[in-house]
Parts: C-alpha cells; structure tokens; sequence
C-alpha cells in the first residue's frame, strides 16, 4: 500500500464518518531517524494504520496511544528516545538513536476533520500547500483545529505565537512523470513509477505502443502530436520527462516541445553521441535548453535489463525532483478554517 499523504488521505475519505480516526505527526526529530518532521499516518477505530511514522518499530504503541485519543477526543504528544536506555522506544527496538516527537490529533466532523479534507482538495489539484497543526502541551490539552495555509514557500518550521506552539509543513503533491516512448522498456518505468506513489503519463504516437493492455498502471495515455504535449505538461503539472522513443526525429519532437514548458527535468534516454543527433534534430544546443537535461538518463548502476535501466533513471528523477528542486508554489486562494467550515 501506498504510504505518500494523498494515498492515505484517499484511504481515510470514503469512511471518514463510518469509524474515529487519528492523525498523527512527527514534528521535531533530534538525531537519526528513519521519518523526517512532516510525515503522516493515520489511524482508525478498526485497528487499521495507514503510513508510517518511524521504520515499523513504534507503530504499535503509538496505535495504542491513538486509540486513547479516540475515547478522550484530546490531543496528546508523545516523545520517544531511542538513545535512552530507560525510554520506551529503547526497548521497543528502535533502531535509528534517535529521538522522534509525535502529536495525535483526533479527526472529527467537529474540528473539521483537521483540514483533511481542504489537504485532500488542493493535492489532487496539484496544488503546493502549507499545513499548521498546533503541537499539544501535555497529555491532557483539548483537541486543536489545524488551518491550511496556501501561498507560502517557507520550509517546515515550529513557530510560537501568543504562547502556543505550532508546526507548519509544506507539502507538495506526488511528482508527476511523463514517458514519452510506450516501447517494451518503458513498461518497468512506469510499474516502478507508480509504486513510488507518481502520477504517470505515456505518450507515444505510434499505433502499437503505448497501449493500455502494455500500461495498466498508467493514469494517461496520449498519442497526439508532439507539440500537443506542451498544453498537457501545463494543465497537469507534469515535473519531469524521461525520453525513450528510441527514435531520433520523435525525441527530438518532444524535446523541442518540453523546452521552456513547466517541466522541471528531462531525461533522454541513449548514449552521448545520440544526444548530439537529438539536439541536432530538434535545432537545439545545450545552452538553448531551458530546464537540465540528462543524457544518458539515470546513474550508472551497472544494469543492463529493462528493470535495472528503469530504476537508473527513477533514481535520477527522485533525487532531482526531492533533493534538488526548490519549493513551487502556485498562486490561488487563500484558505482558512473559516472559509473551509
């Protein structure tokens, strides 16, 4: 199952009122440790978890903090330090040393089910978003709102005001990956790509590829002309291109029509030299280029098989779009607890 925020979320909507639910956060963390500040998981009356909050080890006890908060209808924070001998998380067997700190908050019709479902909206519109929980003092604090806060690119911080504490998260929708070549060997680029939670689109021209009995996994599937692409990658916010026609001119189409677009990465698929006839074709030099292009895509990791070329170039597209890409976010309305009710 999936454990990226919008498929959790997806998870939690249609019975968001058949059981009691349980959103819970990290958001502070001292050393190593296998969740970051901003990772989500929910929890149910059913005994169901969906997410993860550190590397499997704590999920049990803190569902069984969850369900105190389902009865109670308060939030509570919980500290667990695996550095500590005496602490819980020691014995529990966490692996990382360090110390995670996690807020429960419950998910009610009565607190707006803490903006869940205006998080839900703005994700499947592909919309970046900054998310404000207020952190719990002790173990006893009544439940607080959380208010999501569009038009704001600042990292994840906990920030005080009138002597209470909250911590604001940017969260940005799933990546969003364009193989332009429906050929046999884009077949694992896309199972991969959907694993990793991605929105996939394959386009490819040609009457025999990309076809969906070859793409189940795939959420669109294009054959228009080249040039039509530019208008999808700015309606869809596509993030990143992989190049893999294993055509000249049709690479070269689609390089000359993802130049300048919204698109954030390209990888085209071959060696140097194939590059240089790619660019040729397309009336392109390296400097006219707009956003990186990579070629060969991906790193080298010794494979040779379909499967190992696709992890190659998935790697490359993850580091690009986690690791090296700033914060975008797009201009819309502001929204606030008020306007959500």
């Amino acid at each position: 199952m999936a454990n990226q925020l919008s498929a959790l979320l997806e998870q939690w909507y249609p019975s968001r009122d058949s059981c009691d639910w349980v959103l819970g956060t990290v958001y502070k963390t001292e050393g190593p440790c296998y969740r970051k500040a901003g990772a989500m998981m929910l929890f149910n009356s059913l005994g169901q978890q969906f997410g993860m909050l550190s590397g499997g080890c704590l999920e049990s006890d803190i569902q069984t903090h969850a369900r105190k908060v389902m009865q109670t209808g308060q939030s509570i924070s919980l500290c667990y330090d695996g550095s500590d001998e005496d602490d819980l998380a020691f014995h529990l067997g966490i692996g990382c040393g360090g110390t995670v700190y996690i807020m429960l908050h419950p998910v009610t019709a009565d607190n707006n089910y803490q903006d869940l479902e205006v998080l839900r909206g703005a994700l499947s519109q592909r919309q970046t978003v900054r998310y404000c929980q207020q952190i719990p003092k002790h173990l006893s604090e009544v439940t607080v709102q959380s208010i999501c806060k569009l038009n704001s690119d600042s990292p994840s911080e906990i920030t005080t005001q009138a002597s209470i504490n909250s911590f604001e998260t940017v969260i940005k929708p799933d990546p969003h990956l364009l193989i332009a070549g429906g050929g046999v060997d884009a077949r694992p680029v896309a199972v991969m790509a959907k694993q990793l939670g991605w929105t996939v689109t394959v386009w490819d021209p040609r009457p025999a590829n990309a076809r969906r009995e070859f793409f189940m996994e795939a959420d669109y599937l294009l054959n228009d002309k080249a040039d039509q692409l530019t208008q999808f990658v700015e309606t869809e916010s596509v993030d990143m291109a992989v190049v893999m026609t294993h055509n000249v001119e049709l690479d070269a189409d689609v390089l000359a029509a993802l130049n300048g677009s919204g698109i954030h990465f390209m990888a085209l698929l071959g060696p140097v030299n194939r590059k240089e006839k790619v660019l040729k074709q397309a009336g392109l030099t390296e400097d006219e280029l707009l956003q990186p292009l990579s070629g060969p895509a991906g790193f080298d990791i010794g494979g040779e098989l379909p499967e190992s070329i696709a992890l190659s170039m998935l790697s490359e597209c993850h580091q690009r779009h986690y690791k090296l890409q700033s914060v975008h976010v797009k201009p819309h309305a502001s929204v606030n607890q008020e306007e959500a009710a």
